[in-house]
């Protein structure tokens, strides 16, 4: 048989046995909707003042990126967003030294009040500044939590990570909970764990259908029948099923609830006078939000799985989030060179 069949086999049966990590990922919409309670009376506003602020951390010696000749501010510059979802339940609660199970990066253009969110799959084989090697990206998360998963991704992208938001999944399933249920479309009838690990314990059937926050977390999470991209491409899909629910006009009653949700479960960067910044992306009704993905392929180092990215795809990405961000591309670069 050969070897790239082996591999592919072994890959499989890995795959079968395998903890199922979990994705989950809605800060896009919280950011866009639980931010703009100001909007819609004094009480919420406080609210989501009260809940948001007890969110607030720093990074240690990390005042800006690197890739910043200063400080940004939201309400007059374009800034990116790291997401990171972090495996984290009532039975699991590793802190910083979990692996990441979910990475997006997005970039907000405060003029055109657009978003770009990139899917960053978990097995991405890149270079890791924290421990000075090259391996998946999700275990920069365990080498030193989000400063070095940001370190990362910056390394990779060439694009600087202004501000970071760090969750564990009970938001994504509490967020939808408030909201009660997104419309989907599930592609293929599948069987996957719960919240808490229960095997086969969800089972949906293909088709467009209301789904609850667990049904919702079974269906970002599996990966049985297809890879990290499609899973990427479908979380994608969940949080745009979100974030029409959310900024709903019948979703306004529901905006107490969802900003304990978020609350709780997450960790950031953002004091609450920036996140009020992003208010502007959602307050019309409709987010444009464009949704990207890393292409790659499947490969194999010292027989350990990885997702090897197109450097072509990868160069080109990295582009299309400067020109967003407004910030000089690797073209404005070398154009600059040669004209010295």
């Amino acid at each position: 048989m050969p070897i790239d069949e082996r591999h592919r086999l072994k890959q499989i049966k890995k795959r079968k046995k395998r903890r199922k990590r979990i994705l989950y990922f809605v800060l896009v919409p919280i950011l866009l909707i639980a931010f703009s309670a100001a909007g819609y009376g004094a009480y919420l506003y406080k609210k989501a003042e009260t809940v948001f602020s007890e969110s607030y951390t720093t990074l240690d010696g990390r005042e800006k990126s690197d890739k910043r000749e200063k400080q940004v501010d939201p309400t007059v510059d374009n800034v990116s967003v790291l997401f990171i979802g972090v495996d984290e339940s009532n039975d699991r609660n590793y802190g910083d030294s979990s692996r990441s199970d979910a990475l997006m990066l997005a970039t907000l253009n405060k003029k055109d009040k657009t978003v770009k969110l990139v899917s960053i799959p978990r097995d991405s084989y890149v270079y890791v500044p924290e421990v000075g090697y090259k391996t998946k990206i999700n275990h920069a998360h365990a080498y030193g939590g989000p400063k070095a998963t940001i370190e990362t991704v910056e390394e990779t992208l060439d694009i600087p990570v202004d501000y970071y938001v760090k969750m564990n999944f009970y938001a994504f399933m509490d967020v939808i909970d408030a909201l009660n249920g997104i419309n989907v479309n599930v592609p293929y009838e599948l069987y996957e764990k719960d919240a808490e690990d229960n095997h086969n314990a969800i089972h949906l059937l293909p088709g467009e259908q209301k789904l609850n926050g667990e049904e919702a977390l079974a269906l970002a999470r599996t990966r049985k029948l297809d890879s990290d991209i499609e899973r990427g491409k479908r979380q994608q899909e969940i949080i745009k099923a979100i974030i029409s629910k959310a900024v709903s006009a019948g979703s306004v009653v529901k905006y107490d609830n969802v900003i304990e949700a978020i609350g709780k479960n997450m960790e950031t960067n953002m004091t609450f006078d920036e996140m009020k910044s992003f208010t502007n992306y959602g307050l019309s009704g409709k987010i444009d939000l464009d949704t990207l993905s890393l292409k790659g392929e499947d490969t194999y180092i010292e027989d350990v799985y990885y997702w090897q990215l197109d450097d072509t795809s990868l160069a080109n990405t990295s582009n299309e989030l400067k020109v967003h961000l407004e910030i000089p591309t690797n073209d404005d670069m070398e154009d600059f060179a040669s004209q010295e």
